[in-house]
């Protein structure tokens, strides 16, 4: 709840390096990359203007797009539904403008420093998001099987609370060196990063995360795994990840990706939305004033697309929903790789067989929310008779299992999240309508704040997500299994195309299910800007010898590779 971190590491010391998404797995500084004042690379002058397609309009497509223009390339970005993908904030229906919830992406780590290139690029602002037992939190309930314990700091809980922190302190520190590889990110030791993380990723990439946890001695009693999972530590509880990869939270608590988060202000999909208008003062080629929004015709993105193969000369060739055919010399593919495999018709030409095989293998987690505008953050009231607030954030093992509280200042109109889910909890509220939802929601919270009618400070009517019914999605984000590392690996390295087949070379994949850290934006920004290196690389350019990009130093920093044999 309060931090995945061991008390062996003390992050509070101002003289410590800050942690940043730094690998483990592929440790190259993407922010040093995009500051660097000589750019993040040139193509020849003859391939000015030349068309490359940019399949999905959601941050990667964008951050795509917007790096290619700049290098004088003419992006034409694809979107089958909004821009924005996951970072996808919307209002409610007859309520104040000011009120909106984020159906994706609403909560980011200061480690995601490329995010954060671009949060600033385009001026918006962030403020601490209201996680469980963060500072910005005023208080956190915690009802575990019909009990509730309200909390200002973890020292406000019952012993056992404590003490599951500090097993997951110490299951970490022993079962994956925590302290160490958190050092060596901050410090950005490339060689003890992958000392550390290569035998740890030939170790546990069979290991589920539940498994982790029943090999080791501090969590030895269910009972500790049990509230771990139901509570855990950061966001919140961990159970649905427990069938997952041991190896895809290391990725998370290392880079404490799950922890000191912020929100967008006004909303996450103003990033997309604004680099897509958004006029960059150094441009190749194209005239100044030039935006992604002004390459496009009547502003927009081209419609969703329905084939792609490969025609002569090794072009790629995109066919969308209007029917409009057009050739390219390059493309980068962004959206949800699943959409292959369904949503587009495509050659089998497209990628070698064993990167299909990993689009096949990639596993996605499924995410529900549910969100209420309220009249007022009425949850600061005090209780006449405990002189506690009224009603907190909240986790829980009932059906909501977390409740998040939205506060927009005093009096003024709030939102609640009444539920965010994943996986399993995810589903049960998939056959239910919005209202439907709402009313078991209002039901459940009801017993832990049998004080607090919640229904009378509503004002508006229930916005819902379920990400696994979304047609563009089917799912919220991937999460890998055990033994789905040398997928993972394919997909991500796929942007280095010197040693694939020349009939195989053109089209880049990108998205944060290509990356190690999906679900985070962070991985979104990164493998575009993997995809861009690509795409430059195979039209003849090259960066400046001062700012090597990711597939310059690959070779020496490249991912471990595991033997298929």
């Amino acid at each position: 709840m309060t931090s995945t971190v061991p008390n062996a590491v003390e992050h509070t010391d101002e003289q410590q390096p800050p942690i940043t998404m730094f690998g483990p797995d592929f440790p190259y500084a993407y922010d040093d990359f995009l500051a660097h004042p000589a750019g993040l690379g040139q193509i020849p002058a003859t391939e000015h203007g030349t068309e490359v397609a940019v399949i999905g309009g959601g941050l990667s497509g964008v951050v795509a797009a917007y790096e290619l223009m700049k290098m004088g390339l003419k992006p034409v970005v694809y979107e089958a539904d909004q821009l924005g993908g996951r970072l996808r904030t919307v209002g409610f229906d007859g309520c104040d403008e000011s009120l909106n919830c984020e159906l994706g992406a609403m909560r980011f780590p200061p480690s995601s420093t490329a995010l954060q290139h671009y949060i600033d690029l385009v001026g918006l602002e962030t403020r601490p998001f209201p996680n469980p037992l963060a500072e910005a939190t005023p208080s956190t309930v915690v009802d575990l099987k019909g009990e509730s314990h309200y909390a200002e700091t973890i020292d406000d809980l019952p012993q056992v609370y404590r003490d599951v922190a500090a097993a997951w302190g110490k299951c970490l520190e022993e079962g994956a060196d925590f302290s160490d590889m958190n050092r060596a990110m901050r410090e950005r030791d490339v060689p003890r990063i992958r000392e550390i993380w290569s035998r740890l990723v030939e170790k546990l990439d069979n290991q589920t995360f539940y498994g982790f946890l029943c090999d080791s001695e501090a969590f030895r009693s269910f009972r500790h795994r049990e509230i771990f999972g139901q509570v855990g530590f950061g966001t919140g509880g961990w159970d649905t990840d427990f069938p997952n990869s041991i190896l895809e939270i290391l990725r998370v608590v290392y880079t404490e990706a799950d922890d000191h988060h912020r929100g967008i202000v006004g909303g996450s999909q103003q990033l997309p939305l604004r680099l897509w208008e958004r006029e960059p003062e150094k441009i190749v080629h194209w005239p100044y004033g030039t935006s992604l929004k002004s390459l496009h015709a009547a502003g927009e993105p081209r419609p969703a697309v329905t084939r792609l193969h490969r025609t002569a000369g090794n072009r790629i060739t995109v066919t969308d929903a209007h029917g409009d055919i057009r050739t390219y010399r390059a493309a980068i593919f962004t959206a949800q790789s699943w959409m292959l495999l369904s949503k587009i018709q495509c050659d089998d030409s497209l990628f070698p067989i064993d990167h299909w095989t990993a689009i096949e293998r990639t596993h996605y987690m499924e995410s529900s929310k549910l969100f209420v505008p309220v009249d007022r953050p009425f949850w600061l009231d005090k209780d006449e008779d405990t002189g506690r607030d009224v009603m907190s954030m909240t986790l829980t093992d009932r059906m909501t299992r977390g409740t998040y509280l939205l506060d927009n200042g005093p009096d003024r109109p709030a939102v609640i999240c009444l539920s965010y889910t994943w996986c399993d909890d995810s589903l049960k509220w998939l056959p239910l309508s919005a209202n439907e939802r709402m009313e078991v929601m209002l039901k459940s919270l009801g017993k832990i704040y049998p004080k607090v009618d919640i229904r009378k400070h509503i004002i508006g009517s229930p916005v819902t997500v379920s990400w696994e019914n979304e047609p563009y999605f089917m799912g919220a984000f991937k999460a890998n299994l055990p033994g789905h590392y040398r997928y993972q690996r394919r997909l991500f390295t796929h942007f280095v195309q010197d040693r694939l087949p020349e009939d195989k070379r053109g089209i880049f994949l990108a998205g944060d299910d290509i990356s190690w850290t999906a679900g985070w934006a962070e991985g979104a920004v990164q493998t575009a800007l993997n995809a861009v290196w690509g795409v430059m690389r195979h039209l003849g350019g090259a960066t400046d010898p001062s700012n090597p990009g990711p597939g310059d130093v690959f070779d020496d920093i490249a991912p471990v590779e595991l033997p298929e044999d």
